[in-house]
């Protein structure tokens, strides 16, 4: 396994003239780029070879209409990988649909590359790519996400080469995958919402690598646990009559090797597998060999994770299941922008640190947000231990695309499985997301599910917003609620997720992309209420989603983007904005309760119960009703027998939800228990969905006692307050809202009745 091979090459002159531009805010990271060979590690973990040569740094630049021939001049210089709208490029510049970027530069071959093909590799360039060296056209690519490569070794002049790569990007005004892309002004402003400065040109890795005539192209790897093996298919080119040798090792020690034919799966034997998981990201090297005879003529090193991943029945409910068990999936939205290099992380470092913030946060799960990360990104969630749920980038909103539109997208959502489907953390793949050029959702699941059949599939994330179509088919089903967590129920053959909710704002003096242009789903007017608010909704789903069949959860989002003020973190990644051990351990306590669930809190319904507070100090109160209106009150055997019916209820199965419960007062029959407008008080049945909805609440497991969480606003309970009965919400911004005694609030002995 590599990690940080480094590439040599030439800059162009010239390059000592040139400087980044300032960027609307700096990361840490910012000021460590070189200015010749950004980026220098080996940019493709799962296929390395010892020799190559990086072409990141300076080159010559231009920019012409979008129908222009190559310019005479160059007469800029941008700093490549990093996109021109970017600071770190240099250029930054807003590019629309009417204007081509050229790029240039020479390099020469090393000489003892002598004898083999060389080859101009390009990690991804958004979005119509053209490449000439030495006045000859090489090649022509569209896409924005996936890799390219060019064999130009007849090209190759013997001394100083010129390369010249042009590039068209519409964004969104061509009918192509654009993810959050649009064509805004690229110094901050105010507005944008959830759509992001555009990212054009080259944004990751160019380089040079020599391989043999017939020379391996790609490995599809695949556990299987079943068996103890590792499925592998040595693609190769022009390696007609060739076998391919495969080997797994650990620290060095060979586990297993096989031998087939070139593009024929090959079975490598793993006994007893170090299983990867989140808590154990174990990776076992990989080494592909391909042979002419018993002659090596081309070796790769790579390297896996055995693991599995599938849905399946866990005490009647279908969940997620990870080697077999079911672990509660807690993740985040993860957009992957910079405010240096906007689409283009700054350093590997700064790649790595936004997923070792999640590990740090006690997350286990990545949602890879409608943009495909470079190889490396990968690299780092399969060693750190993350699963990943990819996106495939969406195009323009609110359009229907026309047929090369499709077919060009189809066929770049197959390149990106291609390029990325041997990545032990990356588990579902997110074919839409809340309808945005939709079409086809069903057919496509299929498809998707037919190409990579070893990972789940979520046909559209959001199928409950925003227009979106469900297809009906794939391995989840998947709902988005803001603030949330809402309820999205499991089916027969769907496991169910919850693909967005949080969005959670805060905005942090001196972090703000465009001072007080920030927005959120729901604003906070502290930390220590934002640490309070989130650390209430993952107790939420622990207590409520998760027992009613929830399976996993992303939470809006990592970072704050632009005038997003969502984040976790500044969009700097600055500042930490919640308490992380706090935020960990949040999510460790939903982790276990999966792996450990607690049986569920059953009432006896049919029965007359009264309710006493459990606070210490007023554990002599009970909940009562008055005048219409639920209140807690000192109850004793001296009591008047009115106030001892008002604390007398006849719990029944909920009005709404059987699995739930309903209580009805005693001396108003017919009338229940409900919250309205946040007060709880006693109300005739009107039949309706809303009634029935607001009147039924979950039991849940407190101290001393029950906790009971509203139906239909989960993670909210049933609390009092200064002797009023409110519905309450953890971090809610309500006075009933206090944190001051909240659980012991919300905690209520279900003792015998005072008016049986």
């Amino acid at each position: 396994m590599s990690t940080a091979l480094i590439g040599v090459g030439a800059a162009p002159a010239g390059a000592a003239s040139w400087s980044p531009k300032s960027p609307p805010m700096t990361t840490p990271w910012t000021n460590q780029v070189p200015v010749d060979k950004p980026l220098p590690e080996y940019p493709r973990p799962q296929l390395t070879r010892p020799d190559w040569s990086n072409l990141n740094g300076i080159w010559d630049f231009a920019m012409t209409g979008r129908d222009a021939g190559q310019p005479s001049s160059f007469p800029d210089q941008i700093r490549v990988p990093f996109v021109a709208e970017s600071a770190l490029s240099g250029i930054q510049r807003r590019i629309t649909e009417n204007d081509k970027l050229w790029y240039k530069r020479t390099f020469t071959v090393p000489s003892n590359w002598n004898g083999r093909r060389v080859e101009l590799n390009f990690g991804a360039s958004d979005w119509q790519t053209t490449v000439w060296v030495n006045g000859t056209q090489v090649g022509a690519h569209k896409g924005g996400y996936d890799s390219f490569a060019y064999d130009i070794t007849p090209r190759l002049n013997g001394g100083t080469n010129t390369v010249v790569v042009s590039v068209y990007d519409p964004t969104q005004t061509g009918g192509q995958a654009v993810g959050k892309q649009r064509i805004n002004d690229v110094q901050p402003h105010n507005g944008g919402g959830i759509f992001y400065t555009a990212a054009s040109g080259i944004w990751q890795t160019v380089w040079l690598e020599p391989v043999a005539a017939a020379h391996i192209t790609r490995l599809d790897m695949t556990p299987d646990l079943g068996d103890s093996t590792l499925r592998v298919k040595v693609q190769a080119a022009s390696a007609a009559g060739r076998t391919a040798r495969v080997t797994v090792s650990s620290g060095g020690t060979v586990v297993g090797t096989a031998t087939g034919a070139v593009g024929s799966q090959v079975s490598v034997p793993v006994p007893g597998p170090h299983l990867w998981s989140p808590d154990d990201p174990f990776l076992y090297d990989v080494k592909a060999e391909l042979l002419d005879g018993s002659a090596v003529t081309d070796a790769v090193g790579s390297y896996t994770g055995m693991r599995s991943i599938a849905v399946a029945k866990v005490d009647n409910v279908l969940r997620p299941v990870l080697n077999g068990e079911f672990v509660f999936q807690t993740g985040t939205l993860d957009q992957g922008y910079w405010p240096d290099g906007i689409y283009t992380a700054p350093t590997d470092a700064a790649l790595k640190s936004d997923l070792q913030a999640h590990k740090d946060l006690g997350f286990n799960m990545v949602r890879k947000h409608i943009k495909v990360e470079p190889q490396r990104w990968f690299y780092w969630a399969d060693k750190l231990g993350l699963l990943v749920w990819q996106d495939m980038p969406a195009m323009d909103t609110g359009k229907s695309p026309d047929a090369a539109a499709r077919t060009q997208w189809e066929a770049e959502f197959h390149a990106v499985i291609d390029q990325h489907r041997s990545s032990p953390s990356l588990v579902m793949w997110v074919d839409q997301n809340e309808g945005w050029g939709q079409y086809d959702q069903a057919r496509i699941a299929n498809e998707v599910k037919a190409y990579d059949p070893s990972r789940l599939v979520d046909n559209m994330s959001g199928v409950n917003c925003c227009g979106s179509v469900d297809g009906g088919n794939g391995d989840v089903v998947d709902n988005h609620i803001y603030v949330g967590p809402g309820n999205t129920a499991p089916t027969a053959t769907r496991a169910a997720v919850l693909g967005e909710f949080g969005g959670l704002g805060y905005k942090v003096p001196g972090h703000e992309w465009f001072p007080g242009g920030g927005f959120s789903y729901e604003d906070q007017p502290s930390i220590a209420a934002l640490n309070d608010r989130f650390v209430g909704l993952i107790d939420g789903i622990r207590v409520g989603q998760l027992p009613a069949g929830l399976s996993a959860s992303v939470y809006t989002e990592i970072t704050d983007v632009e005038n997003e003020a969502n984040g976790l973190l500044t969009y700097d990644r600055q500042v930490v904005k919640v308490d992380a051990a706090r935020v960990r351990a949040a999510n460790q306590a939903l982790i276990n309760a999966s792996k450990n669930p607690a049986p569920p809190v059953a009432l006896p319904t049919g029965q007359y119960k009264s309710l006493r507070v459990t606070t210490p100090g007023y554990t002599n109160k009970y909940l009562r009703h008055q005048n219409g209106l639920a209140f807690t009150e000192v109850v004793d055997n001296g009591s008047s027998a009115l106030l001892k019916n008002d604390a007398t209820w006849r719990i029944v199965p909920g009005l709404a939800n059987g699995d739930c419960y309903s209580f009805e007062s005693r001396n108003y029959p017919g009338e229940y228990l409900r919250h309205r407008d946040f007060r709880v008080r006693r109300d005739a049945n009107d039949g309706s969905a809303l009634y029935k909805a607001d009147a039924t609440w979950c039991a849940v497991a407190g101290t001393g006692g029950v906790r009971l969480t509203s139906a239909n606003l989960p993670g909210s309970y049933l609390r009092h307050i200064d002797s009023e009965v409110w519905l309450a919400t953890p971090g809610g911004g309500h006075a009933w809202d206090n944190p001051a005694t909240f659980t012991e609030d919300t905690t209520w002995a279900v003792e015998a009745p005072w008016a049986p």
